[in-house]
């Protein structure tokens, strides 16, 4: 796939799977925002590997959730890059892929979901709302979402976590719809576990040879097996597909 001259925005890519799609679509000569929280020295080290591979890289602070600082983003990314092509919602508030550690439904309250809610959806509503303009003026765009397998196969019943992605694939469905008119995709990716990552840190082997057992593919994905079909869907490879969900996580899931 060739992204020469295409400008991605890649929210939380300053590690973990973020990193991982930055740097792939550095390597086919992307040019690369590497939207950061609080780790600049982390993104500048992403946005350095993406020079290196052949793209270009340059971190950006912003709170997705801060819909001004997702705005004040937006403008600076064009003002250093001159346009936008495609946007990947990867960032989401920290989570904890521990089956030990996890809260049975009976000990949450609607809190610990308006938490996950905000964490899942805010952020991507703010970039969505903003990435329109810019996509409008081109009449063209892809936007790919970072979902879950848990929406489809609940196989460790994370309750609200996976309710608030299971609202986000809804929400990229309607999107795709609404923007189709426009020229503008909207799809999402779902992996299943992903190690090393933040959210992975804490899971045990024992938890991971089991979900390993029952993958077809014998292994637990890598954050690089999700770059690629993040890439499909934001390149022209896919240019006659919106609204859609694919499964990365060694065929757990099945449709």
């Amino acid at each position: 796939m060739d992204f020469h001259d295409r400008v991605i925005l890649v929210t939380g890519a300053s590690r973990g799977i973020g990193a991982a799609i930055a740097r792939a679509f550095a390597a086919e000569g992307g040019r690369v925002a590497v939207n950061y929280l609080s780790n600049a020295e982390a993104a500048e080290a992403v946005a350095a590997e993406c020079r290196e591979l052949g793209g270009d890289g340059w971190p950006v602070r912003a709170d997705v959730g801060d819909a001004g600082a997702v705005a004040a983003m937006f403008e600076g990314v064009e003002a250093e890059f001159g346009r936008i092509d495609a946007v990947v919602n990867n960032a989401f508030l920290a989570y904890a892929f521990d089956p030990a550690a996890r809260t049975p439904f009976w000990d949450l309250d609607w809190g610990d979901y308006e938490r996950q809610f905000q964490g899942s959806l805010r952020g991507c509503f703010n970039v969505c709302r903003a990435a329109i303009p810019a996509f409008e003026r081109r009449a063209s765009g892809s936007i790919v979402n970072i979902a879950t397998d848990l929406v489809e196969r609940p196989s460790i019943p994370y309750h609200e976590y996976t309710t608030a992605k299971a609202a986000l694939v809804g929400f990229s469905r309607s999107l795709a719809v609404e923007l189709g008119p426009r020229g503008i995709r909207v799809n999402c990716v779902a992996p299943g576990l992903v190690y090393p990552t933040e959210g992975s840190r804490d899971t045990s082997e024992a938890t991971m040879d089991r979900i390993a057992a029952d993958t077809p593919l014998r292994r637990i994905a890598a954050p690089g097996d999700v770059a690629g079909p993040v890439l499909f869907l934001a390149s022209d490879w896919s240019r006659f597909m919106t609204g859609q969900t694919l499964y990365v996580d060694g065929g757990l899931v099945m449709r």
